[in-house]
């Protein structure tokens, strides 16, 4: 394929160079005439592992040029890979200048060359919030070009996951291929350039694409952190942190799996909020700044209280609550976040029913009737019977269990208003409805 890439720092010279070895004609293009030379001259404008080599070798092949003219980039590919900066501003926010400037000189240059040189696809590699193709770089195109997006040019946004020091060996083994899609055509561009790597492909909507280098990002950080600060805490009570880590990372089904990483509801139970809150105070007592660990209870309160709002929201006073328990299968209700959402429901003056088939005051014993006594002590005046006495007298109802006899009752169609704090099994299904609202989705 003909393809331009735009940005030669890091992400633009090694994605350049990259698919210039696997057989591509590549132009770079940049507004620094210092790395276009360099470039030019088989030699790369950054420090990176196996770069230089593999630059010096397309170059000498004359699968890779570069170039500051624009036009020129545009009028000789196919496809075009904006691998531009996006930097924080002062605020934090993300800098979409220089995303801004090179989309509007594309869009320029395409309406130039117009439909004679066939359909032409911006491919937006730059690390960018969700929205920002759609609302922002799409519009820019469609107004310069003069044309549709999806029709008169192709869009797709194509995230790298690149590491500096080895980002070569990235590019040519990625742990995912992941192509935001405006139209088929348009990934079906994308993905040719790719052809022969290995690792699963993903083809998403342009704003899933868009966030996924997020999340990513987000939790390489969350566990750098979260092992460092483990570190800084175990140093303090004598324990070898690089052992206790060793014991962690053994444990795939877990600790080192797909397990807790779905968006839900709040968690609760007899072990992690006691748990955290005594690793949090030995941390304090050894006099050691654990940010990270000491956020977590409060960020998951935090997520209780959006169940709360979005009944507050709802506008209705006679509210339905499946589930008690802090866990499906089980009828512990120790810390259970349902039980703190029905106390503050209830607290808040809702009319409140709640049904969990696992629960009832003739079995409750020991701990749990000392807990609810405690904090809910008018559990008995909430509790209903079935499933089917909570819907008639429910206008909103909060989900929060998998009993497949809650399941299999729940209607359609918006009365009573679902609160869904679970991601219910056809809760892609149930988002086109009226009547339904997915506490995180």
């Amino acid at each position: 394929m003909r393809v331009s890439v735009f940005g030669l720092g890091y992400v633009g010279c090694v994605s350049a160079a990259c698919l210039a070895g696997k057989g591509h004609e590549v132009i770079g293009v940049d507004v620094n005439q210092v790395k276009v030379d360099l470039v030019n001259d088989g030699k790369a404008p950054v420090v990176e592992e196996r770069i230089g080599e593999l630059i010096a070798e397309v170059v000498d092949s004359g699968a890779l040029r570069a170039t500051r003219d624009v036009r020129e980039a545009i009028m000789n590919s196919d496809i075009s890979l904006i691998c531009v900066g996006t930097p924080s501003e002062p605020n934090g926010s993300l800098c979409t200048t220089y995303l801004e400037r090179v989309t509007e000189e594309i869009g320029a240059a395409l309406a130039e060359r117009g439909g004679s040189g066939g359909r032409h696809t911006v491919v937006f590699r730059s690390t960018m919030l969700p929205g920002t193709c759609a609302n922002l770089l799409t519009p820019i195109l469609e107004k310069y070009v003069g044309g549709t997006a999806g029709v008169d040019f192709g869009v797709a946004v194509n995230p790298e996951f690149l590491r500096e020091g080895t980002s070569v060996r990235d590019f040519f083994d990625p742990p995912k291929t992941v192509v935001g899609e405006l139209d088929p055509a348009s990934g079906d561009a994308v993905l040719a350039l790719y052809e022969g790597l290995p690792g699963e492909v993903f083809r998403v909507p342009v704003s899933t694409a868009e966030a996924i280098k997020y999340a990513d990002n987000a939790f390489h950080g969350l566990k750098i952190g979260f092992a460092n600060e483990l570190g800084a805490v175990y140093r303090a009570l004598g324990v070898d942190s690089h052992q206790v880590m060793d014991v962690f990372l053994a444990d795939r089904k877990l600790n080192i799996s797909p397990a807790y990483l779905r968006p839900g509801f709040a968690f609760g139970g007899s072990c992690l909020p006691k748990d955290l809150r005594s690793l949090v105070h030995a941390a304090q007592r050894a006099d050691v700044s654990v940010p990270i660990l000491s956020h977590v209870l409060p960020s998951n309160s935090a997520h209780l209280e959006r169940a709360v709002e979005l009944v507050e929201r709802a506008g209705k006073r006679r509210v339905g609550l499946f589930g008690l328990s802090f866990k499906p299968g089980t009828d512990d209700l120790r810390e259970s976040p349902l039980v703190e959402l029905a106390e503050r429901l209830f607290g808040k003056g809702y009319d409140l029913r709640i049904h969990d088939a696992n629960v009832s005051l003739s079995r409750l014993l020991g701990a749990n009737r000392e807990y609810v006594e405690t904090r809910l002590p008018h559990l008995a005046q909430l509790l209903a019977d079935s499933v089917d006495e909570v819907l008639a007298h429910a206008e909103v109802c909060l989900v929060g269990t998998r009993d497949p006899d809650v399941l299999s009752a729940l209607p359609h169609g918006g009365e009573p208003l679902l609160i869904d704090l679970i991601h219910l099994p056809d809760a892609d299904t149930r988002r086109t409805e009226p009547g339904y609202m997915g506490l995180a989705w």
